[in-house]
């Protein structure tokens, strides 16, 4: 199995605690290429039009990473999704795993957010997640799904990226039962109930699974 983990070059602050230790090998995606070489880790290979690095960037991310894969700015895919699709067609990845790729602009986070409803990233939707500091996001093509409590994060959001057709939560505090819409929409703020298993079910369309947890106003610490 090959986990590979990217670093997207969103805010810093918003990234996971300890998350050099995250286990995986590394790629870099533009100005992350450049955080993940001032934290000690040299990626196995960096993806990008490396627009957002200055010169004196560029040049160190050159000579320190074994392998660029350059683009040009102007280009009909993002820095993340190119990365994406290299680490599966070339780098044969079983998982990936977006870290840096929320907060900043906003575009950037939807881009993100709905690259795995793409027709040409379907073989590997339910290979993708994203991670920050607050939030684990999965994401899923149509079936059944066991989804298994975790401690660190309290809330569980499923959310239809695209049209949906009879969803059915089981299980959690809030149930639902043969939801469709043609529209997305977000199922936010359920919870598991007794840390039991919650199951999820539905017929066709691309669901994001978020677990989350809150900043301000808990009620014990992280």
């Amino acid at each position: 199995m090959t986990h590979i983990n990217l670093l997207v070059g969103g805010p810093q602050a918003l990234y996971p605690e300890a998350w050099p230790q995250m286990p995986g090998i590394w790629g870099g995606v533009d100005r992350g290429t450049l955080h993940l070489l001032q934290a000690g880790i040299t990626p196995r290979f960096a993806v990008g039009d490396f627009d957002s690095l200055t010169a004196i960037e560029r040049a160190d991310v050159a000579q320190q990473v074994p392998v660029l894969h350059t683009a040009p700015a102007q280009k009909d895919e993002t820095d993340t999704e190119m990365a994406v699709r290299l680490a599966f067609t070339q780098y044969h990845a079983t998982q990936v795993t977006l870290v840096g790729a929320t907060g900043g602009r906003l575009d950037h986070l939807l881009a993100n957010l709905f690259l795995p409803t793409q027709p040409r990233f379907a073989d590997y939707t339910n290979q993708i997640d994203l991670r920050d500091g607050q939030n684990w996001v999965r994401f899923f093509q149509a079936g059944t799904y066991t989804l298994l409590a975790d401690r660190a994060y309290p809330y569980l959001g499923i959310v239809p990226l695209t049209a949906i057709t009879a969803l059915t939560i089981q299980g959690a505090k809030y149930l639902l039962q043969d939801w469709s819409s043609q529209t997305p929409f977000s199922w936010a703020s359920n919870e598991f109930s007794d840390s039991q298993p919650v199951t999820i079910t539905w017929q066709a369309g691309v669901v994001a699974v978020i677990y989350s947890r809150d900043r301000v106003g808990q009620k014990t610490d992280n």
